[in-house]
C-alpha cells in the first residue's frame, strides 16, 4: 500500500513526462505577452480596442451578449459573447465601470466557433461589452446592461 506522499510524488513526476512529451491535454493559460499593457490599461472601450490596433468600434446586430439582467454576486458573474461575422480574429470582453476594463481576450481563427461563455468579476452594476474584431482591424461590438446586487471586486 502506498502512502499519499508516494502517490502524490508518482503523479507529479508522470505529469511531468507527459507534458514534457506534449502528451496532456491543451491547458488554458494566460498569455498576456503579445497584448500592449496599454490595452489593459484602458478605462474605456474605445482605449481598449484602439490599442490592440483595431478601428473604432461600431454596434452591430452580428455580435452578441448574453448574461442575467441582475447578477447576484458581483464576484461571479456568467456572461456569454458570439458573433457571426466572418473572418474574426479575437473577440473581447469588457466591463465599463471595472478598475481595469478589459476583462478578457479570446483568440479565434477557422478551427474555432467564434461563441465563448465565462464568469466576470464586476465591482458594481456596469455596462458590459463583447467586441469582435474581424482580420481587417475593423472593430463590431453589443452591450448588455447588469446590474450588481451583492459583493463584486473593490
Amino acid at each position: 500500500m502506498h502512502t499519499r506522499r508516494e502517490l502524490m510524488t508518482c503523479t507529479v513526476r508522470l505529469a511531468g513526462m507527459l507534458a514534457a512529451l506534449g502528451l496532456l491535454p491543451g491547458l488554458a493559460h494566460a498569455q498576456a505577452a503579445h497584448y500592449p499593457n496599454a490595452a489593459f490599461d484602458a478605462k474605456s472601450l474605445a482605449d481598449a480596442v484602439k490599442a490592440l490596433g483595431s478601428a473604432a468600434p461600431v454596434e452591430s446586430k452580428d455580435v452578441s451578449i448574453s448574461g442575467a439582467d441582475i447578477a447576484e454576486n458581483g464576484a461571479v458573474v456568467p456572461v456569454g459573447l458570439a458573433t457571426t461575422l466572418p473572418n474574426v480574429k479575437s473577440m473581447l470582453l469588457l466591463v465599463e465601470k471595472n478598475p481595469a476594463a478589459l476583462s478578457a481576450i479570446f483568440e479565434v481563427n477557422d478551427a474555432i466557433e467564434a461563441s465563448f461563455t465565462t464568469r466576470l468579476k464586476m465591482a458594481q452594476s456596469s455596462n458590459v461589452y463583447a467586441v469582435a474584431i474581424t482580420a481587417d482591424q475593423k472593430a463590431w461590438f453589443a452591450v448588455k446592461e447588469i446590474k450588481v446586487t451583492l459583493g463584486g471586486c473593490g
